[in-house]
């Protein structure tokens, strides 16, 4: 299952990705954590070294090699230069495993604290002025686009804040999003903005409160949120320690912190997959894309890239 956690800068995004993260894995599930946030802080918040975070390899530094593999033999695509974030699998394309080895893994992905994760890599000086930060998290929307998950497997992405996440199709990407929502005015009228957004394209949005102190912040939760509020995490000291460099195993988390991570992978688990309405919102938004600035950088239609008889799922693994 594909997970994403959004929701305002400062809310505990990443916070509430690294004890879903480590809950899952707790469970004996594997599991794949990806950074595609700004600030990247989720390996840190794993129970990772500064150094540690500070050496990871990143997926945007490997874009040409990404590209390169997946593109594998698919006659649509001529070339890895020709292919951008958004170009979906077709037949001749390489599909990924999310625990599978192969130069992509190899090259991009660590074990952090007992988890596998990517990271796509921070914003430099050398981009200041001339990039845009979702180049970077055009490979991990790559990546999602050719990735078969089957399961009992997990993959948990750390997304941008706040609505940056619509600046891609990468938030169709994902079974379940996780919007996390502090008790307060600005932070709910970040989740009123994401459900808006995400309506239309049939994202199952759940609402999990976050740094909860007493009845009256879940009341107002409640109040604002209706029954699109999941549950909520309350002020922890669990947190607390990990923030100072004192991380300790997630069995150690607060009993209702802890019921509430379990309501989360209840919610992930009882989700089905729609795999022919995932690859066609990849191609939507492909198309998308092409026609807005793809076509024109590229030189020729990007829409010739769309295999229209093919949609990605596990039945692909048995006949490759």
């Amino acid at each position: 299952m594909k997970v994403a956690f959004v929701g305002k800068g400062g809310s505990g995004k990443t916070t509430l990705s690294a004890l879903f993260t480590g809950y899952v894995a707790g469970t004996a599930h594997p599991v794949l954590a990806i950074d595609a946030d700004i600030n990247q802080h989720l390996a840190v918040a794993l129970g990772g070294t500064e150094d540690e975070a500070a050496a990871l390899p990143t997926l945007g530094a490997h874009l040409p090699l990404i590209k390169e593999y997946l593109r594998g033999d698919n006659p649509r695509i001529a070339s890895a230069d020709a292919m951008i974030k958004t170009t979906p699998a077709g037949r001749g394309s390489r599909l990924l495993r999310p625990f599978e080895d192969n130069p992509i893994t190899d090259a991009c992905f660590r074990e952090v604290a007992g988890v596998r994760l990517a990271v796509t890599g921070r914003f430099t000086e050398d981009d200041l002025g001339v990039a845009c930060y979702h180049s970077k998290v055009g490979a991990a929307e790559l990546l999602l686009n050719h990735l078969i998950d089957d399961e009992s497997e997990y993959v948990v992405m750390d997304m941008t804040a706040g609505a940056d996440a619509f600046a891609s199709g990468l938030f169709t990407r994902f079974d379940v999003t996780f919007l996390v929502c502090e008790p307060t005015v600005r932070s709910v009228g970040v989740y009123r903005q994401y459900a808006d957004y995400a309506r239309d394209f049939g994202v199952q949005l759940a609402v999990v409160g976050n740094k909860v102190t007493d009845a009256e912040d879940v009341e107002f939760l409640r109040e604002q949120l209706g029954s699109d509020l999941l549950c909520w995490l309350e002020t922890s000291g669990h947190v607390r320690a990990a923030e100072r460099g004192r991380p300790r195993p997630i069995s150690a988390l607060e009993k209702h912190n802890l019921d509430a991570l379990s309501t989360m992978l209840s919610t992930v688990d009882a989700t089905q997959r729609d795999w022919d309405r995932f690859q066609r919102q990849a191609i939507e938004f492909h198309l998308r894309n092409a026609a807005a600035w793809g076509n024109e950088r590229a030189g020729h239609d990007l829409a010739t890239q769309v295999d229209p008889d093919f949609v990605l799922g596990p039945p692909l693994l048995a006949n490759p």
